[in-house]
C-alpha cells in the first residue's frame, strides 16, 4: 500500500487520540525534544493553538488532499478558527512567492511545484530530511514543560495541558519505572494509556489473568505487590474499597513489604480520608513517599485518558508523576495535605450519584403519568442541564442497555463513604442520604455489577 511521504513545511491533518483532525503544520522539532522510541512520526505545530505534537505518520494526511472532507465532518467554532488560520497563512505565502517572482526572474518564470513523493509502506521513513527554508522551532516546548499552573484561593494547584487538541500528543515519558496494581474498569484504561506514551510498566492484578494482554502490549507481569513496589520507582493502585486498598498495602506479600526509602506509592483508589491517613502513615514510616490520586471519570473517559486526578500529599511525588498523569488524564489537581482528595473524591461522586437517581426517578414518573421517557430526554438535553453524562445515562436507560461505566455498588459505596464524612463533620446530608436507599435497593435486585444507570431498576420493581 502506497503512503504519501509527508516533509518538513507539509500543512497536514493530525489526529490526536479522541479529538478531530486539526490542521497544522510539520515542523523541526526543538533539539531537547527526542523523537519517540521505535515510531515513524513528524512534530506538528497546530494550527489556531499554541500546540505541536508527535503525530504518527498513520495519523497524519496532507492538508489540501483532504480539505474539503475534514470541513465537512468537524463544525466547531474553534476549528474553523483553525482552517481561517491555515488560510490566512497560505495567502501570506502566496503573497511572498509573488512579490518574490517580480524581484526575481525577469522573464517571471515561476519554480514548478514539486509534487509529494509517494513512497511504498516498507521504503525507508525519510522524515528527518529538513526543508533549507524552515527555521528552526527553537521556540517551541515539549507539552510536558508547557503547563498551565493555576493556583486557586483554596491553594489548590491544576495541571493542565495547555489546549485539549494536544491532550495526550507529546508526553515524554518519565524515565521512572513505573507499578500499577488493579486491572479493573478504571485501571485498565489507564495502564493501556501509560504503555502507549512510552511508560516502562509492571503490572499485578489478583486475577492474574487480566495481566496478559497488558504483557502482550509490552508491560511487565509483578508476582506480588510486594514484588511491583520493590521494583519499580513509583507503584500505582486502584482498586474498588477501603478494604482492598488496606489489604494491598498491609496484607501478605502486600505494598508494605517492597518500599524502601525514596520508593513511591499513588493511592488511587476512591476511599475515605481515614484509609488515606492510615496508608499514608504506614508508607511514610517505611521512607516511602506518599500522594492520593482518585480520579473523576468512567471506563470510557478512562481508556479515552480523559480523567480527571485529584491528587493530595507530597507534592514532589504529584511533580514526579506528571508525564503519568498526562498520559492518563486531560487535568489533575493538586489539593494539598493528604486526605483532601479523599474528601474532594467523595463529595463530587456524592452529587453524580444523586444526581443519577433523581434523573432515573424522573424518567418512571414521566412513564407513569403518561408521558413519553424520549420526549421528556430530548427537552433535558435541550436545556441547562444538557450534558455527555445525562444523555448517555438516559439512553442506556431507554436501550435497557446497563453494561458497567461505572459499578453501580462502587457509587452506592461513595455515597455511604460521603454521608458518613457529613456525619463526621456535623453536616447533614439528606439527599445523598435519600439517593443511599435508592441504590441499595437496586442492588437488593441483583444490579450491584452493572452500571450506576441501572438504578433505574429500583424504581420499577
Amino acid at each position: 500500500m502506497a503512503t504519501v511521504h509527508l516533509r518538513i513545511g507539509d500543512l497536514v491533518w493530525g489526529k490526536l487520540g479522541r479529538y478531530p483532525p486539526w490542521p497544522g503544520k510539520i515542523v523541526s522539532p526543538p533539539k531537547d525534544l527526542k523523537k519517540p522510541r521505535g515510531k515513524k512520526c513528524h512534530f506538528v505545530k497546530f494550527f489556531g493553538t499554541e500546540d505541536h505534537a508527535w503525530i504518527k505518520v498513520e495519523q497524519l494526511k496532507p492538508y489540501h488532499a483532504h480539505k474539503e472532507e475534514m470541513i465537512k465532518i468537524n463544525k466547531g467554532k474553534r476549528f474553523q478558527q483553525a482552517v481561517d488560520a491555515v488560510e490566512d497563512f497560505l495567502k501570506k505565502a502566496k503573497g511572498k512567492e509573488q512579490n518574490s517572482d517580480s524581484k526575481g526572474d525577469s522573464k517571471g518564470k515561476k519554480t514548478p511545484y514539486k509534487p509529494l513523493k509517494i513512497l511504498e509502506e516498507d521504503d525507508e521513513d525519510l522524515s528527518a530530511l529538513k526543508d533549507p527554508s524552515e527555521k528552526p522551532a527553537s521556540s517551541l516546548e515539549p507539552i510536558s514543560k508547557r503547563l498551565k499552573i493555576i493556583e486557586e484561593d483554596t491553594g489548590s494547584t491544576s495541571i493542565q495541558a495547555a489546549d485539549s487538541t494536544a491532550i495526550n500528543g507529546s508526553i515524554t515519558p518519565t524515565d521512572k519505572r513505573i507499578g500499577f496494581l488493579g486491572l479493573g474498569l478504571m485501571g485498565s484504561g489507564i495502564v493501556s494509556n501509560l504503555l502507549k506514551m512510552g511508560h516502562i510498566v509492571t503490572v499485578w492484578n489478583r486475577t492474574a489473568e487480566k495481566c496478559d494482554l497488558f504483557i502482550q502490549e509490552g508491560a511487565r507481569l509483578g508476582r506480588t505487590p510486594a514484588e511491583v513496589a520493590s521494583m519499580c520507582d513509583i507503584t500505582f493502585s486502584c482498586v474498588s474499597d477501603p478494604k482492598a486498598a488496606r489489604d494491598l498495602v498491609l496484607g501478605p506479600s502486600g505494598v508494605l513489604q517492597g518500599i524502601r526509602p525514596g520508593k513511591c506509592y499513588i493511592e488511587m483508589s476512591t476511599v475515605d480520608p481515614e484509609t488515606i491517613t492510615e496508608l499514608s502513615q504506614v508508607i511514610t514510616s517505611r521512607g516511602g513517599r506518599f500522594l492520593e490520586a482518585p480520579v473523576a471519570g468512567s471506563q470510557q473517559l478512562s481508556n479515552d485518558g480523559m480523567l480527571v486526578i485529584l491528587a493530595a500529599g507530597d507534592r514532589t511525588v504529584y511533580e514526579d508523576c506528571s508525564s503519568c498523569f498526562q498520559a492518563m488524564g486531560k487535568t489533575s489537581f493538586f489539593l494539598g495535605e493528604a486526605g483532601n482528595a479523599a474528601r474532594m473524591m467523595l463529595i463530587l461522586n456524592m452529587v453524580q450519584g444523586s444526581f443519577m437517581a433523581t434523573i432515573a426517578e424522573g424518567l418512571t414518573l414521566a412513564q407513569a403519568t403518561g408521558q413519553s421517557q424520549q420526549t421528556f430526554l430530548d427537552i433535558l438535553c435541550q436545556g441547562q442541564m444538557a450534558s455527555t453524562f445525562v444523555d448517555q445515562k438516559c439512553q442506556n436507560i431507554l436501550q435497557g442497555n446497563f453494561k458497567p461505566d461505572y459499578y453501580l455498588k462502587h457509587i452506592q459505596k461513595d455515597l455511604r463513604l460521603a454521608i458518613s464524612m457529613g456525619d463526621m463533620a456535623n453536616h447533614p446530608t439528606p439527599m445523598a442520604a435519600a439517593a443511599n436507599e435508592v441504590y441499595k435497593r437496586a442492588k437488593a435486585l441483583d444490579q450491584s455489577d452493572n452500571d450506576i444507570s441501572a438504578v433505574y431498576r429500583a424504581y420499577i420493581h
